[in-house]
């Protein structure tokens, strides 16, 4: 299945039925009085996040979507009935926008979250409301009330406990392959990946998501490569995996252009944890290798890993330090959480 993560909708919730003329009409009743009912109410629109969905492209090829109309009402004090709401099922992690794509009006983080996006139209009163003591036998009636029609941007950043961050060719779709159970294109050229992949990586019993997000490039949080879309996708990791290319020439200005894209993104996902790999050291000396990670750690001031995708090398270790920071950042939210006192 294709994978979209941006879809733009027009909807439209149901108008009110309108309201019923009528009178009472009965053998031996002469003066039977208005009976006209009320009419329905138009049907809204909502969208509900659902599990099993990790894609858009459903909202690609059906853009318009239209609740059901009220009902009119009838004689005999009859209401009309109420159209059919429209439920818009969407992945878990959608982000729903007004027009201008600046707004946000709901993020949908959780399963069975559901956010009503417009409200259908009230049904008009029939004549039995104008009743009254100086008006017994009033013949008009209100029309139902018009739906609204907008138009929405649905936008999805996939939920994974870690994140794969690196410049263009540096192995990221590779180390995936190795990690986890996830298949995705790898090649020897820049941007092989063209959209986000998802993996599922087992240590020790464990089980974490990972997701490779495309290659960044210098100017990425502007826009350049689609780089904005593709950061968003890294939003709600709880920790970053970031893999310079051991082959590279520029190791730190490789290392550098990733990090200052990432902040000028968003500053706040430059405090996730993160991990720093150097990738691709079964194409490197003992000497180069051990080069290039000085470099790193000094630009860095962290720690530096070597991994192999390819050959495996070094994969389980990189897999069982990413589970020990998703834990315990699992476990400092939990006591941010606990610590925050609570209000009835």
């Amino acid at each position: 299945m294709k994978f979209l993560d941006l879809a733009r909708i027009y909807v439209r919730s149901g108008n009110g039925g309108a309201g019923c003329i009528s009178f009472r009409r009965e053998k031996y009743i002469e003066f039977g009085g208005p009976d006209g009912g009320t009419g329905g109410k138009g049907g809204s629109v909502r969208a509900m996040a659902v599990d099993g969905l990790n894609t858009l492209i459903d909202f690609r090829f059906h853009q318009h979507y239209s609740a059901e109309n009220g009902r009119p009402g009838m004689g005999r004090n009859k209401t009309g009935r109420n159209g059919e709401d429209i439920v818009l099922k969407v992945p878990v992690g959608t982000e729903i926008l007004a027009e201008d794509r600046k707004v946000v009006i709901a993020d949908l983080i959780r399963p069975n979250d559901e956010v009503e996006l417009l409200r259908g139209g009230n049904g008009g009163f029939g004549n039995v409301h104008f009743k009254s003591s100086r008006n017994q036998a009033p013949r008009h009636s209100n029309p139902g009330q018009l739906g609204v029609e907008r138009t929405f941007w649905l936008r999805l950043k996939l939920i994974a406990d870690v994140g794969i961050v690196g410049c263009p060719n540096s192995g990221k779709s590779t180390f995936l392959s190795a990690a986890s159970n996830a298949r995705p294109k790898a090649a020897s050229y820049p941007f092989t990946t063209l959209h986000p992949n998802l993996g599922m990586a087992n240590v020790g019993g464990a089980e974490f998501v990972l997701a490779d997000i495309p290659g960044l490039i210098r100017g990425a949080h502007r826009g350049l490569g689609i780089g904005d879309r593709f950061l968003g996708h890294i939003e709600r990791c709880a920790v970053l995996l970031h893999l310079v290319d051991g082959t590279s020439r520029t190791v730190v200005e490789d290392y550098e252009t990733v990090l200052q894209e990432i902040q000028a993104y968003n500053a706040t996902l430059i405090k996730k944890p993160r991990v720093v790999v150097l990738n691709k050291v079964d194409a490197l000396t003992q000497d180069q290798c051990r080069i290039a990670v000085k470099q790193l750690e000094a630009t860095s001031g962290r720690p530096v890993r070597i991994v192999s995708g390819v050959s495996g090398y070094g994969v389980v270790s990189i897999i069982r330090a990413l589970n020990k920071e998703i834990e315990n950042n699992r476990e400092k939210t939990q006591r941010t959480e606990d610590a925050v006192p609570w209000h009835p």
